[in-house]
Parts: structure tokens; C-alpha cells; sequence
């Protein structure tokens, strides 16, 4: 063929009735229900800071980062190129440049910067913003924040590690932390024989010298199972020691002598989601620790950061539920069929009305958890925050996943392939629900809850209480949960029933409250009536869809 010569037009096709490419987002002026309930529950003072984090989270630009974070993935150097063991891992430069942005707007640190003035609520909201574009980031974010209460317990750990993790600067080069311009920590509990139960752990520690108990060092050996971001610059191991049982050991990734500790890499996990995330198996052999809080009591020292990841994971879900209705949104606002737009189907109105509304509620019940953690100097607030931190974790990652394949349906088989965002947003959503507890771990923590420290569940009951005489439904299923409460026939194999009604009933609660009347009557009428079975799209009528629709819309 003649280069030169001119090339007949080929035949191709006009593409019409397709969504556009949606561009830029703004995360937070563009959602009015975040904007309500971050007032609501005091963040006003940080909506500066947010709005800047929401803007630039949601950037067309941030979204490809994320797709090519997860389109390559980290890669693990056990070794450099003339044998020497650098147990190490190599990520994608989209991974580091989404790093640096989640540290600069302090998505790992903000709270503990503004305590006392709404830090854990603005926290939460970062948490909600950063997770949409990509949740692979949000590891290392969650535990970083979820450290410092554990820190606390050793006051030589605190005053050397909380300047590095304050600071707003991603530093990953792998060098010791003292020579770093910032720092983050993860944890290392799981192993293969125990999972959840923790107790049955059978890595080991050794006293390093003279000294033992808080602050001393010791020796470690073992094997964990699940060390996710294994980057870090530190992070929380729990181990035995031979006199006192399970204790918790800081163990950072170099030796005080500025000599690699001993953190044999394994392998690499090859998960579902969550791709651009490493998670490794890790040996242990004498690897340097120093212990933290008091010897034999490393699962009570360490309960405060489980306690943070479960926050996270009730907002890293509710971010993520938001994105997949901003996406469902977006096609059905511009998709039409037999004759009219998607989103003007009566049908389609009534599951995007109700995609809103779950949205809504795991937002509003996150936020109230996160404000009792700010206000935890009160006892009847540091009371809900111990059960509320379960029931909105439990909730809130068990509806994430319905809600996500439920967005995807919405755009047919576009939102099936990978150009699209649907599919990684589905192999997101079930993590939550695992880590840091699966549900049933979660029913568990709530009936201890409920026998051991009943003034939790007395200040559940209160916040419920305040919401009653606003709806008919809420009444009835207040009156449901009590009974449910007061039985306890049988009591452990009810209890994901029991936790479901728990946080039904608050959310609904929360909304009769403070949610516009279009809302809360309709989340109550559907998720507190007789007929509720989860599927979406099942609003009794006479609700307003129009007006839920407009309220979560970015449109």
C-alpha cells in the first residue's frame, strides 16, 4: 500500500445515548448530606481543610492514579542484585504520588492535630473522601491514626514516634525513621492457626538485655500471616512472653544501630481487591522489638487501635457506597431508554432513592459514633462510642457490598468491564466486613457488651430514645429492640440479628432527627417496616424520590 496515496474513509458508527466521561469531582461541595451531617456533629471549624482534601480527592486525575495503582501492582524485592536481603517492596509511582497526597491533606493524623475541636469526625470525613478514588491507600492512613492511643501507653515510644506521624509529609524512602521527613505504622497480629483469635497466637519474645516490661527490648520470633503495608516505617506486633502471656511489641523496620531488623518478606498475597495495597506473610527471627504497655496485657494495649481501624472501616465502607451511587447517578443522568432518561424511570427512581438513603444512614451513624470518640471525656459518650464503634462497623461493611453490585446493575454491562471504575469499587467493598473483625466477631464484641459494660448499651438506648415520638416505625422497632435486648434465650446465635437491629434502629433514630422529612420517612417506612427483606429498590410508595435523588445528586 502507497503511504502517499489517500486512504478510502472507513465506515464507523455515530456514538450516541452514552454517559460522558464525568471528569472532575469535588467531594465535598458536591455532597450535600456530608456537608449536613459534618455540622451537625461539629466539624464546621475544619470544612476549609476538607473542602481542599475533597477537591483533590476527587480529581479526574486522582481516579487514574488510582486505576493505574491497581493495574500495577507492588512487586516484592526480597533481594537486591548482588544477594543481599532488603525485604522490601516496590510499588507503582501512582501508589506513592496517591501516598503523598492522602499525607498531605493528614488523612492519617489529622484527629490527633485538632483533638478535643471534632478531629475524630473531620478524621472520619478524610476517611470518607480519600476512599472513593482508592482504598489501597487507606491501609497505611488507618493504622497510622489508629496507633496513637496504643502509643500512648509508653510515653519514651510517644515522644519519639508522634512528631514523625504528625508530620504532612510521605517520605518513602526505606532508610531508619529518625532520618525520614515523616512516618507511618501498621499492625501485625494475624496468624494462620489463630485468625481472629488472637490468644492462640504462637510467635514468641525474648528480653534483649537486663531489663523487662514497658519500654524494654526484646527478641522475636514467629511467623504472621497477614502484614498489609509492610512498608511502614513501624508497626505493632503481638507476641508471648514466657512469664505473662500475650504482650505488644513496637518493631520497626530498622534497628536502633541503623542496621535492617529482621523482617523476612515472604510472599505476597494475591487478593481479590484492594490491589495496589501490599499484604505479605512475614517471618520473624530474633527481630528487635520494644514492648509497649504493660507485659501480658498486648491484646488490652492494642484494643484502642482496633478500635480506630473499626471506624475506619464504617467510613471507608459509607465512602465507597458513595461513590458507587455517584457513579450509578452520573449513567443513569445521562443514559436513556424507551423514551426517557434512567433516571426519570419510575423504577430506577425508586433504587437510586434508595441507594441514597443507605448511604445517608451509614454516613449520619458514622459521624455520631466519630463524635463520641471526640467527646470520650464524657462517660455517657465514651460509653456509646465503645458499642456504637461495632454496630456502625458491623452495619455499614455488611451493606457495602449489595449496595455496590446494586450500582453496577444500574449501568448494565459497562459497569461490568474494567474501563470502568464499578468493578474495582465491587472487589473493595467486601474487605471492611474482614478486617479487624468479620460480622460474627462483631456480634460477639456486642454481647459483651451488653453483659459486661451494660452502661454501652444503656447509652445506645439513650441516643435511640431521644429520636422517639418523631416516626411511627422507629417507635415500633424501638420497642422490638428492647425485647430483643431483654431476651436472652439463645442470646449468641441471634446476635448478627440483634446488631442489625441495633443499627437500624440508630440510623433511623438519627435521621428522624436531623435528616430532611423526605428522607427519614422513607428509610423508616422501608427499613424499620414489616416488609423489609435489604434488596434495593423496594420503597413503599408515596415517598419522594425525586427529592432523596436531588439531595445525594452531584448533578
Amino acid at each position: 500500500m502507497n503511504p502517499l496515496k489517500p486512504q478510502q474513509k472507513l465506515p464507523t458508527h455515530t456514538v450516541t445515548n452514552m454517559p460522558p466521561h464525568m471528569g472532575d469531582q469535588d467531594l465535598w461541595a458536591d455532597d450535600a448530606p456530608l456537608r449536613h451531617w459534618a455540622a451537625l456533629q461539629g466539624a464546621g471549624a475544619h470544612a476549609e481543610h476538607l473542602a481542599r482534601a475533597g477537591s483533590a480527592a476527587g480529581r479526574d486525575n486522582t481516579f487514574e492514579l488510582a486505576n493505574q495503582a491497581n493495574r500495577h501492582g507492588p512487586e516484592l524485592r526480597a533481594f537486591d542484585r548482588y544477594g543481599m536481603r532488603l525485604n522490601a517492596v516496590e510499588f507503582h509511582p501512582a501508589y506513592h504520588d496517591l501516598l503523598d497526597l492522602a499525607v498531605a491533606h493528614q488523612a492519617h493524623s489529622y484527629a490527633w492535630a485538632h483533638e478535643g475541636n471534632a478531629g475524630h469526625v473531620a478524621q472520619s470525613i478524610l476517611t470518607y473522601q480519600f476512599c472513593q478514588p482508592e482504598g489501597g491507600i487507606m491501609c497505611p492512613m488507618a493504622m497510622t491514626y489508629s496507633v496513637v492511643p496504643t502509643l500512648r501507653s509508653t510515653p519514651a515510644l510517644e515522644s519519639v514516634w508522634m512528631p514523625r506521624l504528625l508530620s504532612s509529609e510521605y517520605d518513602q524512602r526505606d532508610i531508619p525513621a529518625a532520618d525520614k521527613r515523616g512516618a507511618l505504622i501498621g499492625m501485625f497480629m494475624t496468624e494462620k492457626q489463630g485468625g481472629s483469635d488472637v490468644r492462640a497466637n504462637s510467635t514468641v519474645a525474648l528480653p534483649a538485655g537486663a531489663g523487662t516490661g514497658i519500654g524494654a527490648d526484646y527478641l522475636i520470633t514467629g511467623h504472621k500471616f497477614f502484614c498489609s503495608a509492610p512498608m511502614c516505617d513501624a508497626f505493632l506486633v503481638l507476641a508471648k512472653t514466657d512469664a505473662m502471656g500475650i504482650s505488644c511489641f513496637l518493631v520497626p523496620r530498622w534497628k536502633p544501630d541503623g542496621t535492617r531488623n529482621n523482617l523476612f518478606l515472604q510472599r505476597l498475597k494475591d487478593k481479590l481487591g484492594n490491589r495496589s495495597n501490599a499484604s505479605s506473610e512475614m517471618e520473624f527471627q530474633d527481630t528487635y522489638g520494644v514492648m509497649v504497655g504493660e507485659e501480658g496485657r498486648g491484646i488490652r494495649t492494642i484494643i484502642d487501635m482496633v478500635s480506630g481501624n473499626r471506624l475506619y472501616c464504617a467510613m471507608s465502607s459509607a465512602g465507597i457506597m458513595r461513590q458507587a451511587l455517584v457513579q450509578a447517578l452520573h449513567h443513569a443522568s445521562h443514559r436513556s431508554a424507551f423514551g426517557k432518561r434512567l433516571i426519570d424511570q419510575p423504577l430506577m427512581k425508586n433504587v437510586l432513592a434508595d441507594m441514597a438513603l443507605e448511604v445517608e444512614g451509614a454516613l449520619a451513624m458514622g459521624l455520631r459514633v466519630a463524635r463520641s470518640i471526640d467527646n470520650s471525656d464524657q462517660p455517657a459518650e465514651a460509653a456509646f462510642a465503645r458499642i456504637g464503634t461495632t454496630v456502625a462497623k458491623y452495619w455499614n461493611t455488611k451493606r457495602c457490598p449489595p449496595l455496590v453490585v446494586e450500582a453496577l446493575e444500574c449501568h448494565g454491562g459497562p459497569g461490568y468491564v474494567e474501563e470502568c471504575i464499578m468493578p474495582r469499587l465491587y472487589r473493595e467493598a467486601p474487605l471492611n466486613s474482614i478486617w479487624e473483625g468479620s460480622g460474627n466477631i462483631m456480634g460477639l464484641d456486642v454481647m459483651r457488651a451488653m453483659g459486661r459494660e451494660t452502661e454501652s448499651l444503656d447509652a445506645l438506648i439513650d441516643e435511640i430514645e431521644q429520636a422517639r415520638g418523631g416516626n411511627n416505625n422507629l417507635d415500633r422497632a424501638i420497642n422490638q429492640l428492647k425485647d430483643d435486648l431483654a431476651d436472652h434465650d439463645d442470646l449468641e446465635s441471634r446476635m448478627r440479628s440483634v446488631t442489625e437491629s441495633m443499627a437500624l434502629t440508630l440510623q433511623g433514630a438519627l435521621l428522624t432527627q436531623h435528616a430532611p422529612d423526605a428522607v427519614a420517612d422513607a428509610f423508616c417506612s422501608s427499613r424499620l417496616g414489616n416488609r423489609y427483606c435489604g434488596a434495593f429498590g423496594t420503597l413503599p410508595k408515596g415517598g419522594d424520590f425525586d427529592g432523596i435523588i436531588a439531595r445525594s445528586n452531584p448533578g
